[in-house]
């Protein structure tokens, strides 16, 4: 029988667009440089008022991947 061992990590991502935009960010910034991504589970949602500049969206999401294993 197999096991394996998953690192939970949390991440914020952001968008001038939208949450969904700032969520997808994350995720593919850490695709970048993690191998094995599972889930994203988000977890807050926040705005930073920036102004006259406008809305900056943010997302928290925890985001689990596989450990590799020998």
């Amino acid at each position: 029988m197999s096991s394996s061992v998953y690192k939970v990590i949390e991440l914020v991502g952001t968008s001038p667009v939208s949450w969904e935009e700032a969520a997808q960010n994350a995720v593919e910034s850490a695709g970048l440089s993690i191998r094995d991504l599972r889930v994203a589970e988000v977890t807050k949602l926040d705005m930073k008022i920036e102004g006259e500049k406008g809305l900056c969206y943010r997302t928290r999401m925890q985001l689990s991947f596989k450990l590799l294993s020998d």
